[in-house]
């Protein structure tokens, strides 16, 4: 059996091919937990971080194409009776954007190896991660649990907002905000800018290395047919 499914996305970058699978095997989320680990041990994160297999999870890998895994992410989508993972510090928030009827999910564990310096294989993978959320499970809200120093990032690069103070996170046991991000914003974001990483003129958010609306649908109509 193959370590993931086929892929979902294949990509060139200076000369040299990317692809996107979803990580659906105990071998798929050993590799990819192993640059989650490495990442977040680097950064000081305690914890374990060992991905499992979860129906109410989806990780994505990408891996050049010596198949080494060079970036992973995770979509967590909601549940009424386990919810997601922010809800065990910032349910309170999550809780009123559920009491307005959104359908949350969230974005975890998203590790990327440093030596890859690839905005377009970053970008893809959050554009097949919106794929999921959107088109896929009906997601209207999304929420990630972000260390203070690299929250500007996200509000920057993917139009995220702050939407709590700093609380401790016992799985890394290190502070924390909670970000959320619409995902009818990021979807206007898409059709605006995705598709242009060739020439994004002075854009610096990271929508121009999406892929374009045209290849969004393909790629959506394929997952739903295999769904």
């Amino acid at each position: 059996m193959s370590e993931f499914s086929d892929n979902i996305a294949e990509m060139r970058i200076n000369e040299r091919s990317f692809g996107i699978r979803v990580a659906d095997t105990d071998e798929g989320r050993n590799r990819a937990s192993l640059l989650i680990k490495k990442m977040y041990s680097w950064r000081g994160y305690a914890g374990t971080h060992t991905l499992e297999d979860n129906p109410n999870q989806i990780t994505l890998s990408a891996f050049d194409t010596g198949d080494d895994v060079i970036g992973t992410v995770t979509l967590g989508i909601d549940s009424p009776t386990v919810g997601i993972m922010a809800d065990a510090v910032f349910k309170d928030h999550v809780d009123g954007f559920r009491a307005r009827g959104a359908r949350v999910c969230e974005i975890s564990k998203l590790a990327f190896d440093p030596t890859v310096k690839s905005k377009l294989a970053l970008g893809s993978l959050f554009h097949i991660l919106y794929i999921y959320a959107h088109h896929i499970y009906q997601c209207t809200d999304a929420f990630i649990e972000i260390n203070p120093r690299h929250r500007r990032y996200y509000e920057n690069m993917l139009g995220f907002r702050t939407q709590s103070g700093v609380r401790i996170n016992p799985r890394v046991n290190a502070p924390a905000h909670l970000l959320w991000l619409n995902l009818d914003f990021m979807g206007k974001e898409i059709d605006r800018l995705g598709g242009i990483s060739d020439h994004p003129g002075t854009e610096r958010s990271l929508y121009p290395y999406f892929f374009s609306k045209r290849e969004e649908r393909g790629i959506a109509d394929r997952l739903l047919s295999i769904g």
